[in-house]
């Protein structure tokens, strides 16, 4: 029997690309979390939602009460900050900036890390790493359509 649902961890830049714009991918990837469908989980890191406000408030405070707002409707699991050991074991590997938003998305057993900079994860090789790292588009025009092909065929 195929998985039920699909654990979407999203990264910062996915996130305020979705809030600050009203069409394109991000946006549809927040609109399809924000409407609590059991196929799929949203998920974010601790360490994202920090950078996400340490960032608006230093560039465009006067959004932060919209995002404050609008965080909650999207139902998003937030992970916990990871432990410093899971850090350390992908800093070598990709930019000590994102490894605890890979540690997350780890700690966090998702399937799909969707990220504006996948160019900053390639040395993963990734397409055989788990969670899958996909951009926004990818996400929107590759994967949903496998996941609703999966549901239906479940059906």
């Amino acid at each position: 029997m195929a998985k039920k649902e699909s654990r979407i961890f999203l990264d910062s830049n996915v996130i305020l690309s979705g809030l600050l714009s009203d069409k394109g991918p991000p946006r549809i990837i927040l609109d399809l979390l924000s409407l609590g469908l059991p196929m799929f989980v949203g998920m974010t890191g601790e360490y994202n939602i920090l950078e996400i406000e340490r960032n608006l408030k230093k560039k465009m405070p006067d959004i932060l009460p919209v995002y404050k707002k609008f965080i909650p409707e999207l139902n998003l699991e937030i992970i916990p900050l990871p432990a410093v050991g899971m850090i350390k074991k992908f800093s070598g590997l990709i930019d000590a900036k994102d490894a605890p938003v890979l540690a997350s998305a780890i700690a966090g057993n998702a399937d799909f890390l969707v990220t504006g900079d996948k160019k900053d994860f390639l040395s993963l090789k990734t397409k055989n790493f788990i969670p899958r790292i996909v951009s926004p588009s990818e996400f929107v025009h590759d994967v949903l359509p496998e996941v609703f092909r999966m549901i239906e065929h479940d059906q």
